[in-house]
């Protein structure tokens, strides 16, 4: 793979595939005219008056360590996705989404100084309502899989708590459960219990995050089956935008979220993933340590792993990018 750039961290990237090679756009690092807030594993969140731009790069991190290369169009799926979600919620909870960048002037309208962006953002970045966010992940699992068929399997336990026998993995749950966690800057997240959530929220937030928390994967899992898609699990983030509870970041996207293609799903054994578990996969049997610096990527899994990401966005939004 080689990677040039052509300005503000967007990289042309050349991929060998059988059928020759093919260059795609990807960004791993944006450097914007306006002052940077955070630049976090995927996302770089920028001031914009009394706003937020959020720009979803093309990064992809596994074991909490970002990768040296980039997946193309990862950044458009993850941004335009969360979107789409955002607009079938709104009736459960508000969220942060004021609008997508199509056109990067639209975002002199929300600065006072003009500046010239690169046309990259478009599509995959928002401007969006500045929150008050709560460090808390919410996480709500409505199938047996990941960390907590794990903890099952050695424990008879989901997040702590006592689970009937004899499940299998992958198995779908009587009902979705909410196992919410910390919100680490770095490092793993780790579990919360109900009252180490009350303390850090207060006792009548945390039953509301844990009510819209249920709700929203409810109406999504239940619309996702209807697109040929399981939602195994997700995890949300919440904030306060003048003191409303606001749905923020991002939202059921292949980052987030554990998705499986209903038509072939068969407890029992692990499911094919509409995420980044082929380079978790293909991590692990490289005999990696999971101490930076993260090994390159092959090609064929990049190609690979973008086709995963764009595919879960055609089939549960209806559109191609």
């Amino acid at each position: 793979m080689l990677n040039f750039h052509s300005g503000h961290g967007y990289l042309n990237t050349v991929i060998a595939t059988s059928r020759g090679d093919i260059l795609m756009s990807v960004v791993l690092e944006t450097n914007l005219p306006i002052t940077l807030l955070h630049r976090g594993k995927v996302r770089d969140n920028y001031e914009l008056g009394d706003k937020l731009l959020i720009v979803a790069s093309d990064r992809i991190s596994a074991f909490d360590v970002v990768l040296p290369c980039a997946i193309p169009d990862k950044g458009v799926v993850l941004n335009l996705l969360s979107a789409f979600w955002f607009g079938k919620t709104a009736h459960l909870l508000p969220n942060h989404l004021i609008e997508v960048v199509k056109h990067t002037a639209q975002l002199n309208a929300y600065h006072p100084d003009r500046h010239i962006y690169p046309p990259f953002l478009a599509n995959r970045s928002m401007i969006v309502r500045r929150a008050k966010r709560f460090p808390v992940e919410c996480v709500v699992r409505g199938y047996l899989s990941g960390s907590a068929w794990a903890e099952y399997a050695s424990n008879s336990t989901i997040h702590g708590i006592p689970a009937r026998p004899g499940m299998k993995e992958s198995e779908r749950l009587a009902q979705p459960l909410f196992t919410p966690t910390t919100k680490a800057d770095s490092g793993h997240d780790q579990p919360l219990s109900v009252s180490d959530l009350m303390q850090s929220v207060g006792e009548s937030m945390a039953e509301e995050l844990k009510e819209k928390t249920l709700a929203i994967y409810s109406f999504a899992e239940e619309y996702a089956s209807t697109r040929g898609i399981i939602i195994a699990d997700t995890k949300m983030e919440f904030g306060l935008v003048d003191n409303q509870l606001t749905l923020i970041d991002e939202l059921l996207t292949p980052d987030s979220s554990r998705f499986w293609d209903l038509n072939s799903y068969e407890p029992g054994r692990p499911q094919p993933s509409f995420d980044k578990q082929m380079v978790r996969d293909w991590l692990t049997a490289s005999g990696w340590n999971r101490e930076p610096p993260a090994p390159m990527l092959p090609d064929d899994l990049i190609k690979r792993t973008s086709e995963r990401y764009r595919e879960v966005y055609r089939r549960l939004t209806g559109d191609t990018l």
